[in-house]
């Protein structure tokens, strides 16, 4: 979904690198939640519109 491998997906998990925008915005939409809620800057799981 994310068009990379495990390894570079693993890096951003572990904090090695930093997740660039276009990456943040694809898992947002596929989780279905804002950019906020997935770097830990608010707990609303809900998407804003």
């Amino acid at each position: 979904m994310l068009g990379m491998s495990q390894t570079g997906y693993s890096k951003y998990e572990t904090g090695e690198n930093d997740i660039p925008t276009t990456i943040l915005i694809k898992l947002a939409r596929f989780y279905n939640t804002s950019i906020d809620y997935l770097l830990g800057e608010t707990s609303q799981k809900k998407r804003y519109k």
